[in-house]
């Protein structure tokens, strides 16, 4: 029997906690879509994100240190992925809405270069940013390569996650958590012990990085020694995930800090009935953008000043999913951000709807996780980018 998980750092002692929860009969591969929601034109929601479409500069992914890179100005850098696996039984409709929206984010808001950011879609023209596994491994690369102390690194995802099962006992609850890339059925996942050696372990001192993962079965996905436990009222603790075998798992000196979707033994979708509601909510709201549920409550976390520190963040995004979920609205967000007609009332019932698993009862339960390389007060210290 698996050992419980050690906690650390009791900063706000939870009560409740069950820290041996395990999922009942997880799959091993399970593709189910996410929750998201849909709003008019996205502008109107959030004021900044005015442009969808924009170029994304032209980059050699190629792991070789001699060639060149992008001008990181200011020492900012990003890669941003959205995957929509178009024309394929797993199509996702707001993935690439996903990433246009966080590179807009990243230029208006956190004064990111244009040219230090490399976005791989399945609209991008250029071989090298087809988010395939070997190009989003190579962009991976490109991003901690050459990193000095001062420089902010950012990777998102928005696309299918997934877990299978792990062998080698560095697992809390014994399964790995995946990425898909475009070509994951016949290339395959990228597992968070990839990731975690591509992205985490080489970070230097003075360098930070960020992970945004707006998919399903993402809560450790970069396999990161410590997850933020948080419950309803905003308490917390620090829940050790260091492997017991003692493989080290976090960074070179520097700091890295993921958000995600939801835990590991969620998914953001999870009902049967689930390709008839899509199908509705397309024939009904044909004219209107889709974005991952996920992405859009970091975003408007941000257009409402409620990311102050990482607590602020995580419990903004927490409650809009979670209010939404119950029916009771997005309190203010998606139908107030609409200015409150027409179709604002209808967009809020069908997030509900994909939150609860399509009924009143509930069925899912997504909740954003924070996870981390070493714990911290999460009320205390500031988010930036």
């Amino acid at each position: 029997m698996a050992a419980p998980r050690r906690r650390v750092h009791p900063l706000r002692p939870l009560p409740g906690c069950h820290p041996n929860r395990r999922p009942t009969h997880p799959p091993t591969t399970c593709l189910l879509p996410r929750a998201s929601t849909s709003i008019f034109i996205l502008t109107r929601a959030f004021p900044s994100l005015s442009i969808l479409s924009s170029a994304s500069p032209s980059f050699p992914l190629l792991p070789r240190a001699a060639r060149s890179s992008p001008n990181a100005h200011g020492r900012k850098k990003a890669v941003i992925c959205g995957i929509s696996y178009k024309y394929s039984r797993h199509e996702l409709k707001g993935c690439i809405n996903d990433a246009k929206c966080m590179r807009f984010l990243l230029i208006n808001k956190f004064h990111f270069p244009e040219d230090s950011i490399v976005m791989l879609t399945e609209e991008e023209t250029h071989p090298s940013k087809i988010p395939n596994k070997y190009n989003i491994r190579m962009a991976l690369h490109w991003l901690v390569q050459g990193c000095q102390p001062g420089d902010s690194l950012l990777f998102h995802y928005s696309g299918h996650g997934s877990r299978q099962r792990n062998y080698n006992g560095d697992e809390v609850d014994g399964y790995d958590e995946t990425l898909c890339p475009l070509d994951f059925e016949t290339q395959g996942m990228i597992v968070d012990d990839e990731i975690n050696a591509a992205i985490v372990r080489p970070i230097p001192h003075g360098v930070k990085l960020h992970a945004i993962i707006d998919a399903c079965h993402s809560g450790t996905v970069l396999d990161l020694p410590f997850l933020c436990r948080m419950d309803r009222n905003g308490r917390y603790v620090w829940e050790d995930h260091r492997p017991r075998s003692g493989v080290w798992k976090g960074t070179s000196g520097g700091e890295v800090i993921s958000f995600s979707g939801c835990d590991d033994d969620q998914t953001s979708a999870d009902t049967s009935s689930m390709s008839d509601l899509m199908l509705y909510w397309e024939q009904a709201l044909s004219k209107i953008t889709s974005t991952g549920a996920m992405t859009f409550c970091f975003i408007q976390a941000i257009e409402r000043g409620q990311a102050g520190t990482y607590g602020s963040i995580l419990n903004s995004m927490r409650s809009t999913l979670r209010s939404t979920g119950s029916g009771s609205g997005l309190g203010g967000g998606v139908t107030s951000l609409l200015g409150g007609g027409g179709g604002g009332g209808g967009v809020t019932s069908l997030l509900g709807m994909l939150l609860t698993g399509g009924s009143d009862t509930g069925g899912l339960r997504q909740e954003p996780q924070l996870t981390a390389c070493e714990p911290f007060d999460v009320y205390t210290k500031p988010f930036s980018l």
